[in-house]
């Protein structure tokens, strides 16, 4: 079972934990990760591009010249997709680009995640995260306590609105909770800083 050491918001070891090896030990599945991550980007997608084609476009409803004589390509509509303002070749249209994964597949990836950060040592677990009121000086001041320079994803056990907005004027630093944090965030993220409360969550739901 993996361990790692539990620090306070200036950086310093208070305690151990002992990580399930369930959740985060698990074997990294590279493969799974992919397909999730694609999943997530997909569903994400919007599917509003749109552009008209040939029969959607005003205009051209005239035979430019006639069929034969001129010496010139001969051409039905001033609207087909050669000419400028015609239309467009297979002209992508509004779509759904959303699909499902089975369950069993998305909790797997989402341990291969968890045991990715835990393997490359980029997991942070707090003892608390607390704060007074939405400061975001202070907020810095702690991610430079825990030499975190880089893009940092926090998961807390709870809703908290003052660490939430707090961070939210940090360039790179993300916030979560047990039930909203994803795969994709958190392989996007070079920190993975979690309270010890969502540790204990997070075991639980994916036990």
């Amino acid at each position: 079972m993996p361990k790692i050491d539990i620090l306070n918001i200036n950086g310093e070891k208070v305690d151990e934990l002992v990580l399930s090896d369930n959740v985060f030990g698990a074997e990294v599945n590279e493969h799974v990760l992919y397909e999730v991550v694609k999943n997530q980007l997909a569903n994400k997608r919007q599917g509003t591009q749109s552009a008209k084609t040939r029969s959607e476009v005003r205009g051209g409803g005239r035979k430019p010249w006639r069929q034969k004589g001129t010496g010139r390509a001969r051409q039905g509509s001033t609207r087909s997709p050669q000419w400028v303002g015609g239309g467009i070749v297979f002209a992508p249209k509004p779509r759904d680009y959303r699909y499902t994964l089975p369950k069993k597949v998305r909790r797997l990836a989402m341990k291969c995640a968890l045991s990715s950060k835990v393997q490359n040592k980029e997991v942070i677990v707090l003892d608390a995260l607390n704060m007074e009121a939405p400061k975001t000086k202070e907020f810095a001041k702690i991610l430079n306590n825990l030499k975190v320079e880089k893009k940092a994803l926090i998961v807390l056990g709870e809703n908290n609105k003052n660490v939430i907005k707090s961070a939210s004027n940090i360039e790179g630093v993300t916030t979560a909770q047990v039930n909203t944090m994803n795969v994709y965030d958190i392989l996007k993220h070079d920190a993975f800083i979690i309270t010890k409360d969502a540790v204990e969550k997070v075991e639980e739901v994916y036990a």
